[in-house]
């Protein structure tokens, strides 16, 4: 698995080479037919990886949010690539920096390696199944990740929430949760912070699709958070057919009697 885990980062940094070069210029953005943004950022980013997963010995199918029609589904052992060529497209084109090169790889639904990819910050999270999370810092220093835990009953929850996505009902649920404080955040950055102990808590109350989640939850899932749906049950990959997740929460801590 560290050679495979080192084969994706080195693709996503690549295709994170490709986003920086359009990112350093000026740029046309197109609408897709769903109305979100493309740039061609995206396309550079997807024919990268595309090409280096393809390349790769194993052969395994891949879902790319640029080329769905092109995934045939999972293969005989239940595995298929999945990735974001570009997450956080808006941030993107604000100029935010809080955008991401999200890959992961499938197994029989759950997410068993997530490599996710922070270009403009310099910083990458890897994750595998058997070797646990880890953050490579733009100096190059890896440092091993771990969730915060839930927080003493008289500090407040910090509370991830979306920059460019806000949702109605998370005041509710906000409400249900207690003292707490925001911090906004685009892109799969948002499970990011999670993971390495810097929030303890994000809940999504509005809609994204399976490569928007896939790399960053196998981030969290292996420094010891959880990303589940508002049922308790962990966000499947097991049906690629349906690309929009349920509503979901990333919770810093293990222990699902204790939120």
């Amino acid at each position: 698995m560290t050679k495979r885990l080192d084969d994706v980062e080195r693709i996503a940094r690549e295709a994170g080479d490709a986003i920086m070069a359009v990112y350093a210029r000026e740029f046309s953005v197109e609408e897709k037919a769903d109305k979100s943004p493309l740039t061609e950022a995206d396309r550079a980013a997807h024919e990268i990886i595309v090409r280096e997963l393809n390349a790769l010995p194993e052969g395994i199918p891949v879902l790319s949010e640029e080329d769905i029609d092109a995934f045939s589904g999972p293969d005989e052992k239940g595995r298929y690539w999945l990735v974001d060529p570009l997450d956080g497209t808006k941030e993107f084109i604000k100029r935010n920096d809080e955008f991401t090169v999200n890959i992961a790889l499938i197994e029989q639904g759950k997410p068993v390696l997530g490599v996710v990819v922070a270009p403009a910050l310099g910083t990458a999270y890897l994750a595998a199944e058997g070797l646990g999370a880890t953050k490579v810092d733009p100096f190059g220093t890896r440092h091993t990740l771990q969730v915060a835990g839930r927080p003493e009953t008289t500090t407040p929850w910090r509370v991830v929430g979306s920059r460019s996505h806000p949702s109605p009902y998370l005041a509710e649920w906000l409400n249900t949760l207690g003292k707490h404080e925001m911090l906004p955040m685009g892109s799969s950055l948002k499970l990011c912070v999670i993971a390495e102990g810097k929030a303890d808590v994000y809940p999504r109350l509005g809609p994204t699709c399976l490569w928007d989640t896939g790399a960053a939850q196998a981030v969290v899932e292996q420094a010891g958070g959880r990303v589940e749906t508002l049922q308790g049950e962990p966000l499947s990959y097991a049906t690629p057919s349906k690309k929009l997740n349920p509503h979901f929460v990333v919770w810093g801590h293990r222990d699902i009697h204790d939120t």
